[in-house]
């Protein structure tokens, strides 16, 4: 019998012979663990079977899942499984310390990369996608070192490393792999713009953080997913967001989470707590770090908006609400720098997307 789990759409064939016809049973999807409701009372030949993602009704309501105790018990098994995240690659922090000491060389760093293969191939194919204006003329890294120089060489090491975190379907979020990737392209190459126009010291750490600002869905995708009953309901009408729908019913957001990923992984505390703030930079004390990615996360969301409508050249208009004036003020930022970061944005994802996608 052919059935498909309604979560994550793929489908499984099991024989026959060895299911319970009669019977409902329920099982975790061997894809995406969402629970699967299996109801065999039907013929076996009825091709009709009725194959659901459970539960049908919530296990829980609203206000009980807002209980402290089933908040604290389920954030402390979130937070016990973050080894089944997979890790950032060691080269990446160690390439950046390199980077960091005045004394170091390009050469040292292509040494570094040279160490890890799928690293080092993710580079080059980067290298030589349309972005960087390289189209196959980059032959090793240390020819990459020389023609692209130290900061767009740091880009690459963190793109190429990033890619594999990002490279997931997110079930929970309904966000296909490759949405997941290009967001984070789009967030991390808004956030190096806005810094480039006025926080020039900040540009790589901008576009670093912008990349894993929302590591923290990667390990709520599950429980979201366990939770996608009552998701839909609080979200039924609209106008609520996932952030907003996350404290409701988990009791904290992926900003939150992804903070303590960060310090999991000892990333630096000024990255680690711009995830944690990149929602509410105004409890960053002024961070402005916090505000660069805060306001490049929603360039990215009116990018990827208008371009889905079809409307990027008319529609910035008519999305400005979507825009913090404060944030907009902290950052120096007018109203007509706008429409420029998200053509540069969305032309940067879109070349780097035609030569690179996630692994």
């Amino acid at each position: 019998m052919k059935f498909t789990c309604n979560g994550c759409k793929k489908s499984f064939n099991v024989p026959d012979e060895k299911l319970p016809f009669g019977n409902k049973v329920t099982f975790p999807c061997p894809a995406c663990k969402a629970e699967i409701l299996l109801d065999l009372r039907k013929n076996p030949d009825n091709t009709g079977a009725q194959v659901s993602t459970a539960p049908t009704k919530p296990s829980m309501t609203i206000e009980q899942a807002q209980d402290p105790d089933t908040i604290a018990a389920l954030k402390k098994k979130i937070l016990k499984n973050i080894n089944e995240l997979p890790p950032m690659p060691q080269i990446v922090f160690k390439a950046h310390e390199i980077m960091d000491d005045s004394n170091s060389s390009t050469k040292q760093v292509a040494d570094l990369i040279e160490t890890d293969q799928a690293i080092a191939t993710k580079v080059l194919k980067m290298a030589n996608s349309a972005y960087y204006g390289m189209s196959g003329k980059v032959s090793s890294i240390q020819h990459a070192s020389v023609v692209l120089g130290y900061q767009a060489l740091g880009e690459l090491i963190t793109l190429a490393g990033t890619s594999v975190l990002m490279g997931n379907k997110l079930y929970g979020y309904d966000m296909e792999s490759g949405d997941v990737w290009r967001h984070a392209m789009a967030v991390a190459f808004a956030s190096k713009i806005i810094a480039k126009n006025g926080f020039a010291s900040l540009e790589n750490d901008a576009f670093s953080a912008g990349l894993i600002h929302d590591v923290g869905k990667l390990i709520l995708d599950r429980p979201v997913l366990n939770r996608k009953v009552l998701f839909e309901e609080y979200m039924g009408s609209g106008d609520k967001t996932y952030l907003a729908a996350e404290r409701k019913i988990l009791g904290f957001d992926h900003a939150e989470i992804g903070y303590e990923i960060c310090c999991h992984w000892k990333i630096p505390d000024a990255l680690a707590q711009t995830i944690r703030y990149h929602h509410n930079p105004e409890r960053s004390d002024s961070d402005q770090l916090v505000f660069i990615v805060y306001m490049a996360n929603t360039l990215a969301k009116m990018a990827e908006s208008l371009e889905m409508a079809g409307t990027i050249d008319n529609g910035i208009d008519a999305m400005m609400y979507m825009i913090d004036d404060d944030a907009m003020a902290f950052l120096n930022l007018e109203e007509n720098d706008i429409s420029p970061i998200i053509a540069e944005v969305l032309e940067s994802v879109n070349k780097i997307s035609q030569e690179m996608a996630p692994a």
